[in-house]
């Protein structure tokens, strides 16, 4: 069934209105990293195989997202991971090392070369619970999702609470978690602090992108004094994972950590702080 008013997925609440929070140790930010792991085709578009954008991208597999695992192994920050299942297929390697880590794995679709969009409600079943499968196949229980280019369509948020699932990040709309209609929970993920379309065409600097997550954190940590916020990293291994950009997200998480009032949190730890405090309002 087709939804046409947008909020009938959630309800409007104005920040300022949002309930006391309070994070773990009296944090003002709780801060998520979080990779995106991601498998795409090679025999995908009109130019197949695609060897110049496939292989970029699996540069992220093979050399990325191990710099990741150094970087934020260095600062003891457990990634999030948005997790395309395909990748428990083709990178077993990826997933013994994401979890001797002890990261997150959220599902994000089975790859990333198909979004939801467009599917009807028996394929997209198939996909968010196939996902679902694949990551507790690797000892891990789904609990979060973002589709995958955070494409939903109107039967998403049901069929996810139907896998079990208890919070979706596809909606960048707040700076604190907030209940779905339907009883997910939404968390705070980025577009404004997210290497893939800002290393896009045309393209930020690195420097840029650093200068931006720490002008974001000071606002949202000036703000945390007056109410919890929530900060969101993402990542894409193939980008941030470059041999000229990674020591920029090493800069980044010490200039973070330097403040005494930062909860390093995984997704699922951020959305149980805020449900525990709001008893599931």
């Amino acid at each position: 069934m087709e939804h046409p008013d947008p909020f009938a997925q959630y309800p409007y609440r104005a920040i300022v209105d949002a309930p006391k929070i309070v994070w773990p140790n009296g944090a003002r930010v709780a801060v998520w990293v979080v990779p995106n792991v991601e498998h795409f085709h090679i025999e995908m578009g009109p130019g197949a195989p695609d060897v110049r954008n496939f292989s970029r991208r699996d540069y992220g597999n093979r050399v990325g997202v191990w710099r990741i695992m150094d970087v934020l192994a260095k600062h003891n920050v457990r990634g999030s991971v948005m997790l395309n299942g395909e990748v428990g297929k083709y990178y077993p390697r990826i997933m013994k090392a994401m979890a001797d880590l002890n990261w997150e794995l959220l599902g994000h679709g089975l790859t990333n070369s198909s979004m939801l969009t467009g599917l009807d409600r028996e394929a997209e079943r198939k996909v968010i619970f196939e996902t679902r499968d694949i990551i507790e196949a690797h000892g891990r229980k789904m609990k979060g999702w973002l589709g995958p280019g955070l494409t939903e369509t109107f039967n998403t948020l049901d069929l996810l609470r139907e896998a079990g699932v208890e919070y979706v990040a596809d909606w960048v709309n707040d700076d604190l978690p907030y209940r779905m209609n339907n009883g997910l929970y939404s968390i705070p993920y980025t577009i404004e602090l997210n290497d893939m379309p800002l290393f896009g065409n045309p393209s930020i600097s690195i420097v840029d992108f650093h200068r931006r997550i720490c002008d974001a954190f000071d606002v949202l940590y000036e703000e945390g004094g007056r109410n919890a916020r929530v900060m969101c990293i993402a990542l894409h291994p193939f980008l941030i994972g470059a041999a000229h950009r990674i020591g920029y997200l090493d800069r980044a998480l010490q200039y973070i950590a330097g403040h005494d009032k930062v909860w390093f949190a995984t997704g699922e730890e951020i959305v149980a702080a805020y449900a525990a405090q709001t008893k599931g309002a």
